[in-house]
C-alpha cells in the first residue's frame, strides 16, 4: 500500500480582468475572488441572495472561478463537504444572510464533527445598518460559532483580505474544520485595500516527544491484548501505511472510531469494524479486555448515548496520539497523551518497535496476525457460501416480499470498476454495501458523520466534481434522500454524472432499531413502532421526482430487473437514479 502524498496548496497565477465599475477602482467584491483564486480555490457552492448580489455579479468577470448553484443551503454545504473530503483541500460555501445561514447550520455541524476544511461566507446588508435591527439582521458570528472552528465578521475594508487569509489558514490547518466569515455589503463595495497573496500553509508534521514515544513503544511491545482505535485523522495525515505496519507488527485488532473513510482497508484481517455509533455498550464490549490501547486520529467515544463510566479494563494503559489536545482525555484519563501528527507519530513508533521488540515479542505479534488471517479466511468462506446459496435460490421479488439489499449490491458489484468511489449514507443498509463493495482504497469511500441526514446525494456530487473521470455512487435511504432531493436539479444543471441509489424500505428503519434498544433498556415490552417512523403511505414516487428535475430514473422491485437497470445506470453519461425497493 502506498500512502497518499500530503496535499500542498499551490498559488494560482491570476489574470486580472478589466473591471467595469463607474470609478474603475477595484472593490472588495473582486478582491475576495482573487484571494480565493490565489489559494487555488476555484469552486464555490452556494445559493444566492440580495445582499450578495454585488459579489455574485463580480463572479462573471472571472471565468476560471466556478459557482455551483444549489437550491437550498444544506445542499451547498454538503456538496462542499464531499468536494473537500475527496480533494483533502478546503472548499468554499456562500450563504445568504441569516436565513440562509440558519438553513445551513445543521450541515455545518456535520462538517465540524468530520473536520472538513470548509470556508463559509455569508453576506449582510451592511455595517452602517447595525443599529437599525432591520429585516434579516442577526448576529451571524454567534449563530455559527457553535458549529465552526472559527467565526468572525469583517467590519472594515482594510481587514477584508487579512481576515480571509486567516480563515483559509485556520480551515486547512490540522485539526481542520469549517470557518465562517460574515461579509457586510458595504465592506465588499468599498475600494479594495491591501494586496492579494497566497495564504500561509501551516506544516503540522510535528513528531511527539522521543521520551513519550519510547514509553509508548515499551508498553505496546509487552502487550498481550493490544488494541488500536483510529479515525479519519489517519486519512487527513496520510498515515495509512504507518497504521497498517504498526498493526501488523503488534498483531493488534484495529477498530474505527468516528471513522468515515478508508483509514485501513476493510479487507485487512486485523480490521475489526467500527465501535458504537449510538450506544456506548457496543464500544465497551470491544475495548474492555485490551491491556494496552493506542488511540490515534480520533476521539473516544462519539456515540449519541456514550458510556458514562470508563469502558476500558481497569488495568489497561491508554495512549493517545493526535494533533488536537482538546480531544485528549476529554472524557477518560490517559496514561500517555502525545501531541503530534499521526503519520510521523506512528512512523516513529514502528521504528522503535522494530529496534527494541525482542524476538519473542515479535513472534507473539506475528502469531496474533496469523490468527486474525485464519479467522478472516473462515469468515470469507462462510459469507461466500451464503452468497452462493442465495444466488441459487428463487429470485426475490414482490411475490415473496421485497428483495434483500445484499441481492442488489451483490449484482451491482459485478459491474463496477475496482476504483469506484462510494458515498455511503445507506445507514441500516450499509453492512450490505460494505460486504460487497469492500472499502479498501484510501480516498475512495466516504460515509456520513455527525448525524446529519441528507448528505448522500450532495456529498456524491461533490466527490464527482473533484474526480470527474471516476465512477461515483451515492447510497441513501428513502427518508434521508428527501432532506436534499433538490440536489438532483444541480446534478442535471451541471451534468454531474454521479449515480444515486435509493435504498427504499418505506420507513425510518434506524429509528425502529433504536427504539427497540430503548424499550429493552427501560424494560418496556416490545410493541408496534410509532406511526411517525412509517414512510410507506403515501408512496414517494422517486422516479417522477427525479425526472421532474431532468435526472433519468428507474424503479427496481424484482431481482430479474437488476442487471438491465444497473447497466442503464452505469452506461448513462450524466446523473442517474435507481429507486431500489428492499426489505427492512
Amino acid at each position: 500500500m502506498t500512502a497518499p502524498e500530503t496535499p500542498v496548496i499551490q498559488a494560482t497565477v491570476i489574470q486580472t480582468p478589466v473591471i467595469q465599475t463607474p470609478d474603475t477602482v477595484k472593490t472588495g467584491r473582486h478582491g475576495i475572488i482573487e484571494q480565493f483564486l490565489a489559494d487555488g480555490l476555484d469552486h464555490m457552492f452556494g445559493n444566492p441572495g440580495t445582499v450578495e448580489q454585488g459579489f455574485l455579479d463580480a463572479l462573471e468577470d472571472y471565468p476560471a472561478f466556478k459557482y455551483i448553484l444549489t437550491l437550498q443551503e444544506t445542499i451547498a454545504v454538503a456538496m462542499a463537504d464531499g468536494y473537500a473530503r475527496a480533494r483533502n483541500k478546503p472548499a468554499l460555501v456562500q450563504l445568504h444572510s441569516s436565513v440562509g445561514t440558519g438553513n445551513a447550520v445543521g450541515m455545518m455541524y456535520q462538517a465540524l464533527r468530520g473536520q472538513a476544511p470548509l470556508v463559509v461566507i455569508a453576506g449582510e446588508a451592511g455595517v452602517k445598518y447595525d443599529a437599525m435591527d432591520a429585516q434579516m439582521a442577526v448576529d451571524l458570528v454567534a449563530m455559527t460559532k457553535p458549529v465552526t472552528k472559527y467565526s468572525t465578521r469583517v467590519t472594515h475594508p482594510s481587514s477584508l483580505l487579512r481576515v480571509l487569509r486567516r480563515a483559509i489558514k485556520m480551515a486547512q490547518t490540522a485539526p481542520c474544520g469549517p470557518v465562517f466569515v460574515a461579509l457586510p455589503m458595504d465592506v465588499l463595495d468599498a475600494p479594495l485595500e491591501g494586496e492579494v497573496r497566497p495564504s500561509t500553509f501551516v506544516d503540522t508534521r510535528a513528531v511527539p516527544s522521543s521520551e513519550g514515544l519510547k514509553e509508548a513503544a515499551a508498553w505496546l511491545a509487552v502487550a498481550e491484548r493490544p488494541l488500536i482505535l483510529m479515525g479519519d485523522g489517519i486519512s487527513f495525515s496520510g498515515a495509512h501505511l504507518e497504521l497498517e505496519t504498526l498493526a501488523e507488527t503488534l498483531g493488534a485488532p484495529v477498530y474505527g472510531v468516528n471513522s468515515s473513510e478508508v483509514n485501513l482497508s476493510a479487507a485487512h484481517p486485523l480490521y475489526g469494524g467500527t465501535t458504537g455509533h449510538m450506544f456506548g455498550e457496543v464500544s465497551r464490549n470491544i475495548v474492555q479486555n485490551a491491556d494496552v490501547v493506542l488511540i490515534c486520529g480520533t476521539y473516544v467515544f462519539p456515540e449519541v448515548f456514550p458510556a458514562l463510566e470508563r469502558p476500558f479494563h481497569p488495568d489497561a494503559r491508554l495512549i493517545h496520539i493526535d494533533l488536537d489536545p482538546y480531544e485528549m482525555a476529554k472524557n477518560f484519563d490517559l496514561d500517555l497523551a502525545l501531541l503530534g501528527d499521526p503519520k510521523t507519530g506512528l512512523a516513529a513508533l514502528c521504528a522503535l518497535l522494530e529496534l527494541h521488540m525482542s524476538e519473542d515479542q515479535k513472534a507473539s505479534g506475528k502469531g496474533r496476525l496469523e490468527t486474525a488471517k485464519a479467522h478472516r479466511l473462515e469468515q470469507n468462506r462462510l459469507e461466500q457460501g451464503a452468497t452462493q446459496r442465495a444466488a441459487s435460490g428463487p429470485l426475490e421479488g414482490s411475490a415473496q416480499g421485497p428483495m434483500k439489499m445484499d441481492t442488489f449490491v451483490a449484482e451491482l458489484s459485478k459491474h463496477l470498476p475496482d476504483d469506484v468511489m462510494v458515498f455511503d449514507e445507506a445507514l441500516t443498509n450499509s453492512p450490505a454495501v460494505t460486504r460487497h463493495l469492500v472499502p479498501h482504497l484510501p480516498g475512495h469511500f466516504f460515509q456520513t458523520r455527525g448525524g446529519s441526514l441528507g448528505v448522500g446525494i450532495p456529498g456524491a456530487l461533490g466527490v464527482k466534481l473533484a474526480h470527474p473521470d471516476k465512477t461515483v455512487l451515492a447510497f441513501t435511504g428513502d427518508g434521508g434522500s428527501m432532506y436534499t432531493i433538490q440536489a438532483l436539479w444541480t446534478a442535471a444543471k451541471y451534468g454531474i454524472g454521479a449515480k444515486f441509489i435509493i435504498c427504499n424500505n418505506g420507513s425510518y428503519h434506524l429509528l425502529k432499531l433504536n427504539i427497540d434498544q430503548y424499550w429493552k433498556e427501560q424494560n418496556i415490552a416490545a410493541h408496534a413502532h410509532p406511526t411517525s417512523f412509517d414512510l410507506s403511505q403515501p408512496v414517494t414516487d422517486f422516479v417522477s421526482v427525479a425526472k421532474g428535475m431532468h435526472v433519468p430514473a428507474l424503479r427496481v422491485e424484482r431481482a430479474e430487473q437488476l442487471e438491465s437497470a444497473i447497466q442503464q445506470m452505469l452506461e448513462s453519461e450524466g446523473p442517474f437514479l435507481l429507486d431500489v425497493i428492499v426489505s427492512e
